[in-house]
């Protein structure tokens, strides 16, 4: 099938049938009946929107329920067998740290606890967080960069807690720092706060070990929650994990990768986060397809004289309907466009109100391709109108 173009258009129909200049005629007629066209560009950019948000939110979210892994300096994570995310299954052993430092690849073993805990807040209410204890020295594996050297010293405060700024107001805090909380019975001083950091599931409080022990009852007192390790050559993690997941099959060894796409992906199956927000997403775009078909359907019955006038000049009726396809093209490129523009302002907004939305390049490209496409089959629906077209109704 040759190209719409001009090359296949009889000699005596003018330019200006299909092309204004050097702009497409589809584009011209769109920009024109702008009025006629805008409820499916709004259909569209609603759908772009709908789509990259809820993606968005959902990768946010995950990314947070992952942050202690992600953002930890270790390399290989040991934890209870068959863990199957981050604070899933029971304590384990503190003497398995021997079983790591046996490894010459190994070069720091440390110990991390990790729970869930009841913070009772200063107006009475309660709320429930995580529990994080690490080692709190510069180099320490479980430590969160937000960590200031200056708070770190702080924490080493009996009952001195972090959090990050945006779980303020989940705890009752108003300022944060120095004020009190009270968890399993212990009273607790806020010590700092951390810029950002807001979305999870639950509040989180940093500490140091001593004070997490103290915090988690269920912890026995030579039991922790995971070992973290760091190999003297990052590259060997993978070796060093199946050596011990070989030697040792009472324990599960994750290189902390592997532990993150396991916490992720339990939190995207298994808690249903994940079909929740990707129906959301999938019924944005229902609704948009639905809305820009019907509105482009309607503009193209709104059309027909002016087809009806193209026949006439003897241009076929499937390069209109090419031309009716194209009109779709540039109300999807429209609509893309205001919604990534509206996605980036929802992000901030959502941002502002402690909401962790990640918006990749690759994620928007993808929104854009699906919404885009989402429009291309509405323009086919809108070609139901075009069996109407014939020279002949120019006679009525």
């Amino acid at each position: 099938m040759p190209p719409f173009g001009l090359d296949a258009i009889p000699s005596s129909v003018p330019q200006a049938a299909l092309r204004i200049g050097n702009v497409p005629y589809s584009l011209t007629i769109v920009s024109r009946e702008l009025n006629r066209y805008l409820p499916a560009v709004l259909a569209v950019a609603f759908s772009a929107v709908l789509v990259a948000m809820q993606c968005g939110l959902l990768l946010g979210f995950l990314g947070v329920v992952a942050r202690p892994i992600d953002r930890s300096g270790a390399d290989l994570w040991i934890g209870p067998p068959g863990v199957s995310s981050l604070g899933d299954g029971p304590p384990i052993s503190e003497a398995w740290r021997d079983r790591l430092t046996a490894e010459p690849e190994v070069r720091t073993v440390e110990p991390y606890l990790f729970g869930f805990g009841t913070w009772h807040r200063p107006d009475g209410g309660t709320e429930q967080c995580y529990v994080i204890g690490t080692r709190l020295h510069e180099d320490a594996l479980g430590a969160l960069d937000g960590l200031t050297p200056e708070l770190r010293g702080r924490l080493t405060r009996p009952g001195a807690v972090a959090l990050h700024e945006g779980d303020s107001g989940l705890l009752g805090l108003r300022g944060g720092t120095g004020e009190m909380g009270e968890i399993a019975g212990q009273r607790l001083r806020v010590a700092g706060v951390m810029d950002g950091g807001a979305g999870g599931l639950m509040p989180a409080v940093y500490c140091s070990l001593r004070t997490a022990r103290e915090l988690l009852p269920s912890v026995g007192p030579r039991q922790i929650t995971y070992l973290l390790a760091r190999c003297r050559r990052s590259e060997d993690r993978q070796v060093v994990a199946e050596r011990l997941r070989q030697r040792y099959p009472d324990m599960a060894v994750l290189t902390t990768e592997e532990f993150s796409l396991r916490t992720r992906l339990y939190w995207l199956t298994k808690t249903r986060a994940g079909l929740v927000l990707g129906f959301s997403a999938l019924l944005g775009l229902l609704v948009g397809a639905v809305i820009s078909g019907q509105t482009l359907y309607s503009a193209t019955a709104a059309s027909l004289r002016e087809f009806a006038v193209l026949r006439a000049l003897g241009i076929p009726r499937w390069r209109i309907a090419g031309m009716v396809l194209a009109q779709s093209f540039w109300v999807g490129i429209f609509g893309v466009t205001l919604g990534w523009v509206a996605s980036h302002a929802a992000r901030y907004v959502a941002t502002n109100m402690g909401a962790s939305v990640s918006l990749p390049w690759e994620l928007q490209a993808g929104a854009a391709a699906i919404t885009l496409l989402t429009a291309l089959v509405s323009g086919l629906f809108a070609l139901r109108s075009l069996r109407l077209v014939e020279p002949a109704m120019l006679l009525r």
